[in-house]
């Protein structure tokens, strides 16, 4: 077995095979829940054969691998404590056991995450098909009528249905039958309704309703996230309860009749207008925020959205990057997130040229070249947080990539992938490539010297 030290070494840290609750593993780490922590040695745990360092978060004692490395490790874990094969984490209840572990918002968070993350493949999708259309207008390429139906077909579709997708996903999340919530979702995006986006903009108006003595304005909801949310909660909540006493003879015909009507009353009618007008400012304060004057807060942004990361609340940010590129078809935080990642990159490596064994210096670079591809765990835990001048580097380079993204304008036109893959959200133009690219060269050569000007503090602190 090929990763056996590991194992064992792990197996030693955590108070052995009979300590482990449940255990899964993600893109970049292997995660164990366990009966009791106080069993855990946290000395033994950093110092794991192959592992780029090890952290404690929501009741989850987390190693880190990188990608590959930790699909390897985790199979052979199994086979080693000799778990079924067929025994997976969805099975042990994984997930239940990490929401129990949750304070409000970090479940919220986690919820929001579990909701939009399966949409993310279609998203990045989209995105890039518009930096290809715009890529080849760049080139000159001209158009017909109907080759530019068809591209529009390619990029607006997903936004178009948004709610649909997303009431889907959290319809499925909740527990209800994810075919209601499509409907329901279809519903809310319905020809019959007037568009959102027409209304916005002017060459639409609102059907106005009258009941109980409110005129309420009804409108569609394309691209709108919190209210195609709450409606697939609905369909969920309200699926459950009536099956606690509708006789089973009728289910078929009652269940989804009354659930689909009521949710579709009450989105169109009561939460639909609130939750809606409660998203809209939600997103227009939050890009108030990152707009201020002088580019405050890009520079902010830029230097602390890896605390995020950290933290784990960084998937909430998915939710206001799908309002923006809804809202607007730009995306203003992803070259944010980028500088953000660069600069602790640049920090990273500046670090790695300081120690002075080959042995950390390898494992230093190793856990850093997951970052290229938008994944910062391992650079972050294995390496800049074990001393906060190297973090503190990566925040002034990420603060640095900030004022330059800001300074440039530049947004991309899509979501879910950053650092390198990133730069095809950005080929509508040569420019905006290019701008990228010194985005992220601004932010890693910045906590590069940042970390170099203090070599002589941060030796004594990782030698």
């Amino acid at each position: 077995m090929k990763n056996e030290e590991t194992i064992k070494d792990i197996l030693d840290a955590i108070g052995g095979e009979d300590n482990i609750k449940n255990f899964e593993y993600c893109a970049t780490r292997l995660r164990f829940i366990l009966k009791d922590n106080s069993k855990v040695s946290k000395e033994k745990a950093e110092n794991v054969t192959g592992s780029k360092g090890y952290f404690y978060n929501t009741g989850q004692h987390q190693f880190i691998f990188g990608t590959g490395k930790v699909n390897e490790v985790h199979a052979e874990f199994k086979q080693y404590i000799k778990m079924d094969d067929k025994e997976s984490a969805e099975d042990t209840g994984f997930k239940d056991d990490v929401y129990s572990n949750l304070n409000p918002v970090q479940k919220v968070v986690r919820t929001l995450a579990d909701i939009l993350i399966p949409l993310i493949p279609a998203l990045v999708t989209t995105g890039l098909l518009m930096g290809l259309r715009g890529l080849l207008l760049e080139l000159g390429v001209e158009f017909s009528p109907l080759m530019l139906s068809l591209f529009q077909m390619l990029t607006d579709t997903a936004f178009a249905f948004l709610p649909v997708l997303i009431a889907y996903s959290a319809t499925k999340k909740f527990g209800g039958n994810p075919i209601i919530g499509i409907v329901v979702g279809l519903m809310m995006v319905a020809p019959q309704l007037p568009n959102a986006w027409a209304v916005a903009g002017g060459d639409a108006e609102a059907i106005t309703v009258s009941l109980l003595g409110l005129n309420i304005p009804i409108v569609g909801y394309q691209g709108s996230i919190i209210p195609a949310i709450v409606a697939g909660y609905l369909v969920a909540k309200i699926e459950k309860f009536l099956r606690t006493f509708v006789p089973q003879i009728i289910d078929l015909v009652v269940t989804p009749f009354i659930t689909l009507t009521v949710t579709i009353f009450l989105m169109l009618f009561v939460l639909g207008p609130i939750t809606h007008t409660l998203e809209v400012v939600v997103s227009d304060f939050i890009v108030m925020l990152v707009q201020a004057p002088l580019g405050i807060g890009y520079i902010l942004f830029g230097a602390l959205q890896q605390l995020l990361v950290i933290t784990g609340l960084h998937h909430s940010l998915g939710i206001i990057e799908l309002q923006l590129l809804a809202d607007t078809g730009k995306n203003i935080l992803n070259p944010l997130m980028t500088a953000s990642m660069a600069g602790q990159f640049g920090a990273a490596i500046s670090a790695a040229f300081i120690m002075k064994t080959k042995l950390k210096r390898t494992n230093a670079i190793s856990s850093s070249t997951s970052t290229l591809f938008g994944i910062t765990e391992p650079l972050l835990f294995g390496v800049n947080l074990r001393s906060m001048r190297i973090f503190g580097a990566g925040m002034l380079g990420g603060a640095v990539g900030g004022l330059v993204t800001y300074i440039f304008k530049l947004s991309a036109t899509g979501m879910g992938i950053t650092f390198i893959p990133g730069l095809l959200l950005y080929t509508n133009s040569f420019a905006s490539m290019l701008q990228y690219l010194v985005v992220i060269a601004s932010a890693f050569i910045a906590a590069f010297l940042a970390v170099k000007v203090q070599s002589k503090q941060i030796s004594h602190q990782i030698n």
